[in-house]
């Protein structure tokens, strides 16, 4: 049986394929995984993917992609799949959800993978019933090919949740592993929310176990204010699966009331909605 907090990218045997229970998707979550090599090009030290290396993911075969994700959905919505493998309160498919072992966009065929996504959807009459969804960094979002695939995940209905998860550079520097500007982030943030509905997904933690002092709160609150009408919203979360990252003993889950009480910071001092999951 599937559970929330086992996300293996292998669980169906496919390559670019794999069903995972997303507790905030609320469901069965189709994952599309462009970065079969485990190669991205942040290296965050909450990732739960083993063997994590800097870089870019290979050639994608589309043609594979297409014959996995119409496989997988005839199982699931024609087979036996639910019944096998899914606990009875979480048997309905909710989306799919481009995330996997690195960065999506950062494949050259990105948005021809989000074509594929919408055509396997169309055959099996799901377009408009199943989100599609991106899970990104969104650091290459000044890019034209990954706002063509943006611009074509909007036309399905789909959305974008954008990992911001602090907002001052030396944070930024030990969580996620790369240098970090404000304005390059508000900028990429403000293109994708004009592309396509767009929630900032945030990991929110103890770092040797101290939480996030106040000045980390308020940096992050004066980053999305000016952005509070192009946002959807923030998905702010704790941690669910753990880390396979060398930094992982560096870590722990904050009580629910540290993130509740986070996000009211955040909805007073931006206006924007918040929803917490543990």
């Amino acid at each position: 049986m599937l559970t929330t907090d086992d996300h293996r990218r292998d669980s169906a045997g496919l390559r670019y394929v794999y069903p995972v229970i997303s507790r905030r998707a609320g469901g069965v979550s189709i994952g599309i995984n462009l970065n079969p090599n485990n190669a991205c090009n942040w290296a965050c030290v909450y990732c739960q993917v083993d063997n994590l290396t800097r870089g870019g993911p290979p050639p994608i075969d589309l043609d594979c992609l297409e014959h996995e994700l119409a496989g997988f959905l005839d199982g699931a919505l024609n087979g036996d799949f639910m019944l096998r493998h899914v606990p009875p309160e979480a048997r309905r498919l909710m989306d799919v959800a481009f995330s996997g072992n690195g960065e999506p966009t950062s494949a050259s065929e990105f948005a021809e993978a989000v074509g594929v996504v919408g055509k396997v959807l169309e055959r099996f009459d799901q377009k408009g019933k199943l989100v599609v969804r991106l899970i990104t960094n969104g650091s290459l979002m000044h890019r034209a090919e990954v706002q063509s695939g943006i611009r074509k995940l909007a036309e399905l209905g789909g959305e974008v949740w954008f990992k911001m998860d602090r907002a001052t550079a030396d944070e930024v520097a030990e969580i996620n592993g790369v240098p970090w500007q404000m304005a390059k982030t508000s900028k990429n943030l403000e293109i994708c929310a004009g592309l396509a509905p767009t929630w900032v997904q945030t990991c929110w933690f103890a770092l040797d176990g101290i939480p996030p002092p106040l000045a980390s709160r308020m940096a992050y609150c004066k980053l999305l204010h000016p952005l509070a009408d192009k946002l959807a919203g923030i998905h702010l979360y704790g941690l669910a699966r753990p880390s396979m990252q060398p930094g992982a003993a560096r870590l722990s889950a904050l009580p629910v009331g540290d993130l509740q009480d986070f996000a009211r910071l955040v909805e007073k001092e931006t206006g924007i909605r918040v929803i917490v999951s543990p």
